[in-house]
């Protein structure tokens, strides 16, 4: 990516990856970040993952819990988590409502962990 600025409608995400009741949309992504719009189905939770870097959370839509390390946080709209990614973290929606996120990660390590 070369270029100072970039906008990005909401429909025009780079890459689309789909899980069994998860789907990650990868925004934008340059050679020091990235940042993913995720959305978790009710009662569904993401894999444990553990990679470089530092992470900040902000929810969009829903409520959902969030673990890092040993701590689980609940969180709703609006409200941020912040934390080092070598950590082993995990996001979950124990609701019924499907939850809407999004994660900044840097560096871009993310949607590779998710092969």
């Amino acid at each position: 990516m070369d270029e100072d600025v970039i906008f990005i409608k909401s429909d025009e995400e780079k890459s689309v990856t789909k899980k069994p009741g998860k789907l990650y949309r990868l925004m934008v992504k340059s050679h020091k970040m990235e940042a993913i719009i995720a959305e978790i189905d009710p009662h569904t939770e993401s894999k444990r993952f553990q990679h470089d870097g530092e992470e900040m959370h902000l929810v969009l839509e829903g409520e959902m819990e969030y673990t890092v390390g040993e701590k689980t946080y609940k969180l709703s709209v609006g409200d941020i988590l912040w934390h080092k990614s070598m950590l082993v973290h995990q996001a979950k929606n124990a609701h019924s409502k499907k939850v809407v996120y999004m994660t900044i990660g840097t560096p871009p390590s993310f949607m590779s962990s998710m092969v």
